[in-house]
């Protein structure tokens, strides 16, 4: 279980940095708000994979998917954060 929560934090950060660095402009987040975004990213991956291949939505169905999938669901979730003006601002 240890190693799972270890391997879940490094994909987190590794897929959180990406999705940042694929999406241009200034983020004020640090590093566990990047693990944070790469982990929940993977379950929005998750969540359009089921849509485009299932063409259902179903909230019972959250899945982990890829490293492909958790960084376009990591950029959706950023761009929707920028969109609603929740990523932070400076002060």
């Amino acid at each position: 279980m240890v190693i799972f929560i270890i391997v879940l934090l490094i994909v987190g950060l590794i897929v959180g940095a990406i999705a940042r660095l694929l999406m241009p402009g200034r983020d004020s987040m640090g590093v566990l708000g990047t693990i944070v975004l790469g982990i929940i990213g993977s379950f929005v991956g998750g969540f359009l994979q089921n849509l485009v291949e299932y063409h259902s939505v179903s909230v019972h169905s959250f899945h982990a998917v890829g490293i492909i999938g958790s960084i376009i669901g990591a950029w959706v979730l950023l761009l929707l954060l920028r969109l609603v003006g929740l990523e932070g601002r400076r002060r």
